[in-house]
């Protein structure tokens, strides 16, 4: 980091942002494999928010990995960088009260955990979805063929298959999308967000 550099605050502060646009900032993580569900679950949680009225926004691979994070390939030192970027994005939104919903596999705690780090030093709500479900049941669904181009040998790297996947140990919310559908995925994690002051009047 460069040290000819200096923070200059701005002049709206996070209570009157707060205050006029009726909500505060929460990041929303969706972490787990290749086609469990992330990306469905999270296009459909943020219209489901957006019709409840919220300034809201979804990160993905679609928009992030197509611009900002281009440069980066998949191997674990690309993953770190490309999860440290996406924490950092986050935490900016959430500092503009955006509910900011990021979907991506996420495979290392280590990363999670500097997420989750990272906003709690700004006291920025952190909420770790686990979605999950049974290698078996991803392997048949595969949408895109990742899976079969992995046991093949095509793709290096692939999460699950040829790389690992740490599973979360503690996720505020732990989704089974072989037994939940998604219109039950949103609703939970609404639920949550609700019980817990993140959306809804009191917001």
């Amino acid at each position: 980091m460069s040290t000819n550099i200096t923070f200059h605050p701005g002049s709206v502060a996070a209570d009157e942002r707060a205050a006029l646009l009726g909500q505060r900032g929460v990041t929303i993580w969706l972490t787990g494999l290749s086609a469990s569900g992330k990306s469905t679950i999270a296009c459909a949680l943020e219209q489901h928010l957006l019709h409840l009225h919220k300034f809201v926004y979804r990160l993905d691979g679609d928009n992030v990995r197509f611009g900002l994070n281009k440069d980066l390939g998949f191997d674990e030192k690309a993953r770190n960088e490309n999860i440290r970027r996406i924490s950092e994005v986050a935490k900016l939104f959430n500092d503009s009260c955006c509910i900011t919903i990021t979907a991506f596999i996420s495979p290392y705690r280590k990363d999670r955990n500097f997420a989750r780090g990272l906003h709690r030093k700004a006291a920025i709500p952190f909420v770790e979805v686990f979605v999950d479900a049974p290698l078996s049941v991803l392997e048949a669904r595969d949408p895109k063929g990742l899976y079969k181009k992995a046991r093949a040998g095509e793709i290096t790297d692939f999460t699950g298959i040829s790389a690992p996947y740490e599973s979360p140990e503690s996720p505020e919310i732990h989704i089974k999308t072989d037994e939940t559908d998604v219109e039950g995925c949103v609703r939970a994690i609404t639920e949550y967000l609700a019980n817990n002051g993140y959306v809804g009047s009191s917001n």
